[in-house]
């Protein structure tokens, strides 16, 4: 922020190279029509208990605009006024338009964020996610809910209030000027709103004081509890059942078998798994209780038309989320199994494509060890699947009750996906000894290896 000094030994601003900024940023604020549509859907998010992944990139997409808008509507205060809001700011009266018009959207724009947290606290949780996919760190609607209601920066505002209401005439003699006409037009729609923001400050400094209490409390609670799932999720994911299998035996997909697979594979196969002698079987539901993502090699995937900014390794052929992340892995580290099922998409190139593309924005991000499927900044196995391919054409996972929250176990996900039709079963190995199966039988094998609903 520049200081008075700074002001008065500074050149007068250009106004014209300012002009096109705010009126470009008006013009990208969120329509009434979409902010209805989002709050419609948070109230239904509220209702379910979380969001589904295509409401989840909804919102991210909306806060991100609204976010980018923000910082240029900042950089205009600053750099025009130092963030003063008068002529003590200003230079002349043409300056202090264009900034306070850039400030009243400023405020405008945080309106819908703050009544859509306000209104739906399952959607103020979701705003302070961290989501790396769209440059959001974490506690950001914290952060902007409480400038918002900060009382310094409420009095500077309004201090711009008063300063336009006194030069009022002045400033709307500009109507006649070409380059000014669409600030003063912006500014008499804005005038409205004035009164209101000056009525629903309190309200709103003593909501942000609830929400910033709750928030604080909720976040030690959060992150205690995910330490300790990890300390003991990490445990149990190294440990292995005594007397399952003779000491030594290694899994029972070998080399020859891995081969053979990975020229089955087709970008887009997921892959449901099993450690035959896992301790954390006997935690997990049913006989499968894992997943993988074929994303393919590098020519694969530009056959396929996938699209993705990352660089990747020419060893790498699958996306999978296990404890130490969400990562893209070489066959040898996502195929040391013992038993494994094979579906594949019933969906058209495109529509894999897709999903290929969104599962690997998802590579980097952390595991979820207590498989909270509402937040997207870590993620378990099948919510890496779920978040890849629900919305994709006809897709529509629906997550489970399981131990208190809604998530996606791997049988719901076999379920769901063979059981709607969005995939069939076209390999299983490793259920009847170590027998490779493909076709219509691996269907009956996978239907007999647990309790199938399809």
């Amino acid at each position: 922020m520049h200081n008075q000094n700074d002001r008065q030994d500074s050149k007068r601003v250009d106004v014209a190279h300012y002009i096109p900024i705010v009126l470009a940023s008006a013009n990208a604020l969120p329509t009434v029509e979409s902010i209805e549509g989002i709050i419609a859907q948070a109230a239904a998010a509220e209702a379910r208990g979380y969001f589904l992944p295509d409401e989840d990139e909804t919102l991210r997409e909306t806060y991100s605009v609204y976010l980018a808008v923000r910082s240029s509507l900042l950089e205009c205060v600053y750099e025009i006024s130092g963030g003063t809001l008068t002529t003590k700011g200003t230079s002349s009266l043409p300056e202090f338009m264009v900034a306070y018009a850039a400030a009243c959207l400023l405020v405008r724009s945080a309106n819908f964020i703050v009544e859509l947290a306000t209104a739906n606290p399952i959607g103020r949780k979701k705003l302070d996610e961290a989501e790396p996919r769209y440059g959001l760190d974490a506690k950001t609607f914290t952060r902007i809910y409480e400038s918002l209601t900060s009382p310094k920066r409420w009095w500077g505002f309004f201090e711009g209030v008063r300063f336009f209401q006194a030069h009022r005439d002045e400033i709307l003699a500009y109507a006649n000027d070409p380059l000014l006409k669409p600030i003063v037009d912006l500014l008499l729609e804005e005038e409205a709103l004035v009164v209101a923001r000056r009525r629903d400050f309190l309200k709103r400094r003593l909501s942000y004081r609830i929400h910033s209490f709750l928030r604080r409390n909720h976040s030690g609670y959060k992150q205690t509890m995910f330490k300790l799932f990890k300390i003991s999720g990490s445990a149990v994911a190294e440990l292995k059942q005594p007397f399952v299998k003779p000491s030594g035996v290694g899994k029972r997909v070998t080399p020859a078998v891995r081969e053979r697979l990975e020229a089955f594979l087709q970008p887009g196969d997921v892959l449901v798994t099993r450690h035959d002698d896992a301790l954390s079987n006997l935690f997990l539901p049913g006989f499968w209780p894992h997943a993988a993502f074929y994303v393919g090699s590098g020519e694969e995937r530009a056959d396929l038309g996938v699209c993705c900014d990352c660089e990747i390794e020419s060893s790498v052929r699958f996306l999978e989320a296990k404890k130490d992340g969400v990562k893209l892995r070489p066959p040898e580290d996502t195929l040391r199994v013992d038993a494994f099922t094979v579906l594949r998409p019933t969906l058209a190139q495109a529509q894999r494509a897709e999903a290929v593309s969104r599962g690997l924005t998802h590579a980097g991000k952390l595991y979820d060890f207590i498989f909270d499927f509402g937040a997207a900044d870590r993620l378990a196995c099948t919510e890496l699947v779920y978040r890849s391919y629900h919305s994709v054409g006809e897709v529509a996972f629906e997550l489970q009750p399981h131990a208190g929250r809604h998530c996606l176990s791997a049988e719901d996900l076999l379920n769901q996906a063979v059981g709607r039709g969005w995939f069939e079963p076209v390999l299983v190995f490793g259920v009847r000894g170590d027998e490779w199966v493909e076709g219509a039988q691996a269907r009956t094998i996978l239907q007999e290896s647990y309790a199938a609903t399809f």
